[in-house]
């Protein structure tokens, strides 16, 4: 008899073990939103909000509308979730300038438009999200307010720079960060419509050599 109630238990914990199939589960589902969110971004910035359908991004991530669904009540739903993580690359652009150099340095600034630069000629989320953001009036949801922590890293950057003497007293962080940025996204939008952003390096370059002479 304890050697039929021995194996039983024996049992019972394989069956608790190999029947356990939530974290596989979550895992899958994990990738599969991923999925679906890069085959929407990729569809986002060719072809833009208005002319994509969730068909095109089920199609895009070779799985059903259904499945799409399942993740995604609307279409509405994907560009919020695409803009979100626009928002979160852009993020890491500016902590990576941070993280490799001196936040009181000009050098540090430029290096910020540079990494910006890459990004926005090589990450299919950060053309999406610029995309979309041109693109609001069209989406019926409530969308974050654009660049607007970029600029305010740009801002703190650039106080600092003043405050170590990098930038004349008088200068005005702000409304430096407000300029170069107006001229970085909008120099981004330029190349972006007129050579596919493949020029948008050597724009930028010419925006630091303008606004920075002292880098």
């Amino acid at each position: 008899m304890s050697n039929e109630r021995n194996d039983r238990r024996a049992r019972q914990r394989a069956a608790t073990t190999f029947g356990d199939t939530s974290q596989p589960k979550q895992e899958r589902a994990v990738r599969t939103r991923a999925t679906i969110l890069d085959a929407a971004a990729a569809a986002f910035a060719t072809d833009g909000f208005p002319q994509v359908t969730i068909k095109d991004i089920a199609d895009g991530a070779q799985m059903t509308k259904g499945a799409v669904y399942f993740h995604f009540p609307n279409k509405e739903a994907l560009a919020v979730a695409v803009l979100e993580e626009f928002y979160r690359r852009m993020e890491q652009t500016v902590d990576g300038a941070l993280e490799h150099g001196d936040p009181s340095s000009l050098a540090t600034f430029v290096d910020l438009l540079r990494r910006i630069a890459r990004v926005f000629r090589e990450d299919v989320y950060i053309h999406a999200g610029a995309r979309l953001q041109i693109e609001r009036p069209y989406i019926k949801a409530e969308l974050p307010a654009p660049y607007v922590g970029t600029l305010d890293a740009m801002t703190e950057i650039l106080d600092k720079c003043r405050t170590a003497g990098q930038l004349p007293e008088d200068a005005d962080p702000g409304a430096l960060a407000r300029t170069v940025g107006a001229a970085m996204f909008g120099a981004q939008h330029m190349s972006w419509v007129t050579n596919n952003r493949e020029d948008l390096v050597e724009r930028v370059e010419e925006i630091i050599d303008a606004f920075i002479p002292l880098h």
